[in-house]
């Protein structure tokens, strides 16, 4: 684990995939995506990997100046799938540890394209955030449309009364980055419940 590093800045947790996915758009917002974290002079808080959508993102990160926190569970380091040139990386034992500490870390959270593990956690952080556990924006960047069947899904959800619009308006959806980081950026300033992880 590298030396903990001080800083004011922002933290924006981001999810997204260990493969680079089947189009190259997905590769295009990745790399878009954090090198917007390093010029709103923000840092990157993420699942520490160097691989697929996570290893550009965290690349294009650093080299826009971005902090970068990494966090890997040990069994995945030892895989060699753990990024070496993060500004911190933390080597966790379980998933949950994982998780816990992204969001700790994180003053928002945003999910690129992915598979089953973003899917997870995005819906996770969504859950914790209707439950009261945090006040954190959360968003979606619905890439060439990617989202557009899990959107319409939840849209279902809605239309069958098992969410409230209330519950699905905690999802913040733009397939603009710049125009959604802005915006996550705005609703963390205005974020002011207090976080409770402890009973998470």
């Amino acid at each position: 684990m590298t030396t903990m590093v001080a800083t004011n800045r922002r933290s924006l947790c981001v999810y997204c995939g260990s493969r680079v996915g089947g189009h190259a758009s997905y590769q295009r917002a990745a790399r878009e995506v954090g090198t917007l974290i390093g010029e709103l002079g923000w840092q990157l808080v993420y699942g520490g990997g160097r691989a697929g959508l996570m290893g550009i993102v965290a690349d294009a990160a650093l080299a826009a100046g971005a902090p970068v926190i990494g966090v890997i569970p040990a069994s995945l380091m030892e895989r060699e799938l753990g990024h070496s040139g993060l500004t911190e990386l933390h080597v966790v034992q379980t998933m949950h540890e994982r998780k816990h500490m992204m969001a700790e870390r994180s003053d928002a959270f945003l999910a690129l394209p992915g598979g089953i593990g973003t899917f997870e956690e995005l819906f996770e952080v969504w859950t914790w955030r209707q439950l009261g556990y945090h006040d954190k924006p959360i968003g979606l960047l619905n890439v060439d449309g990617y989202y557009d069947a899990l959107l319409e899904f939840i849209g279902h959800t809605l239309d069958k009364g098992f969410i409230d619009m209330s519950q699905r308006d905690l999802l913040e959806v733009d397939n603009d980055a710049p125009l959604l980081l802005r915006r996550l950026g705005e609703s963390a300033e205005r974020a002011g419940a207090p976080d409770d992880y402890r009973r998470i």
